[in-house]
């Protein structure tokens, strides 16, 4: 029988502190199968997308199984990018909060000489990109030779960004008999070669298509004339009170069009693309996650690795020509269980393209019909309660529970920001 709940299994009351104060209870599917293998020492693959709960997944075993006397590396995550080597390594930090572990994020871009000093004082778990990594295993203030398990996380993006061969030289700085583990979105021939190289007797763990998060996602599409799209775009902006939303544009150019008229409409969007440096990058991504930015206009590239939560839309202002790319997109709502609604405008003849996304996904897309008034959704009743933080009267979307807390708008935000 498959477990469903953290406290089933068996973690230290260390990590049980740091779970439950994250407010974690119920297992998602990847971590209910991967957790105990891994746990265990055995080594893992596992197929699944970004925010299905495979940081968690990967990172508490891992936390629960290093040893915080031995002031060496023990652990290392290799993530494709930046971003999500910083996320990962926050989580993982988090799990470990009263276990006494040292997480370092090592990534290009940031000052190679505080990375060196944390080093130097001691750190048990490193997340890092292939690049700095390496750079620092030729300066030799990397030094991998006490660690005991290895995760190669998002695998296929990695494969496909070219970094296999940084993946090999780095696992032949690492011992033998370490424990590994790789996760993926998709499980193709490059993945498995590097699994039959690397990996002992794996335990096979595919989380399908069906199960990861698009059960939380309502989708649809709009059939669009291209010279109404941009103001069917705004109706959908009007009408959906969107609180956070990424909008996907293929070109760079069309990034930076839609978000310019955007604001000059008064709509708080900016543009990102693989045009931007580093720094602007960082810019962008910081104020969209911290909430000062409620727009994100972007590019497929640009979004990759992007886990932010709270984001409650992504209209997918050009449809994707890759089925899979546009399973990618709307993954980046509906974050841990949350719900998220996403949106595709088609043009004329793009319905095969959507088609070919309809087979891929095997869940329903609707069509909204006349597009303004959004008639997908039931008019939304409106119910007063008092709010459990603040004692004020408030008004709720919802039928209050007398068995559950109630927050206000203002407390509710109060309390997401302190969480995260």
């Amino acid at each position: 029988m498959q477990i469903q709940y953290f406290q089933d299994l068996p973690l230290s009351p260390e990590v049980m502190k740091g779970i439950e104060e994250l407010g974690f209870t119920n297992l998602f599917p990847i971590q209910a199968q991967a957790m105990t293998p891994l746990l265990e020492g055995k080594d893992v693959i596992g197929q699944a997308q970004t925010g299905t709960g495979k940081t968690a997944a990967f990172g508490i075993p891992m936390v629960e199984r290093l040893d915080p006397k031995i002031n060496n590396v023990q652990g290392l995550v290799l993530e494709p990018t930046r971003e999500l080597t910083i996320q990962v390594a926050d989580h993982i930090s988090r799990f470990s909060r009263y276990s006494m572990l040292k997480v370092l994020p090592v990534y290009g871009g940031e000052s190679i000489q505080r990375q060196i000093s944390a080093l130097k004082r001691g750190v048990h778990i490193v997340v890092g990109t292939p690049g700095r990594t390496i750079d620092h295993l030729k300066r030799a203030t990397l030094n991998l030779a006490s660690a005991k398990i290895v995760v190669l996380d998002e695998a296929d993006r990695m494969l496909d960004m070219g970094f296999l061969d940084d993946v090999e030289y780095i696992l032949s700085k690492v011992p033998a008999d370490r424990q590994t583990s790789l996760f993926s979105a998709t499980i193709d021939q490059p993945v498995m070669n590097v699994c039959h190289r690397y990996m002992k007797k794996p335990e096979k763990i595919l989380v399908s298509k069906d199960e990861i998060a698009l059960t939380q996602i309502n989708q649809y599409y709009q059939i669009v004339n291209p010279k109404n799209k941009f103001e069917i775009l705004r109706n959908i902006l009007e009408e959906n009170h969107i609180e956070k939303a990424i909008i996907f544009c293929k070109t760079r150019r069309g990034t930076d069009i839609i978000a310019n008229r955007l604001r000059a409409r008064g709509y708080d969007a900016k543009p990102l693309h693989a045009g931007f440096t580093q720094t602007q990058r960082d810019f962008v991504n910081n104020s969209f996650r911290e909430g000062k930015l409620k727009l994100l206009v972007a590019t497929d590239v640009a979004a990759r690795g992007l886990d932010i939560q709270g984001i409650t839309h992504i209209i997918n202002y050009d449809i994707p020509l890759d089925a899979l790319v546009y399973f990618h997109r709307i993954g980046r709502t509906a974050r841990m269980g949350r719900e998220g609604t996403a949106i595709t405008l088609v043009g004329y003849g793009e319905m095969a393209e959507l088609n070919r996304i309809r087979t891929l996904t095997k869940t329903k897309i609707e069509e909204l019909e006349g597009g303004v008034h959004m008639s997908y959704r039931e008019p939304q009743q409106i119910h007063k309660t008092v709010c459990s933080d603040c004692g004020q009267e408030c008004e709720v979307p919802f039928k209050p529970n007398p068995n559950r807390l109630v927050y206000c708008r203002d407390c509710w935000s109060k309390r997401r920001r302190f969480r995260h």
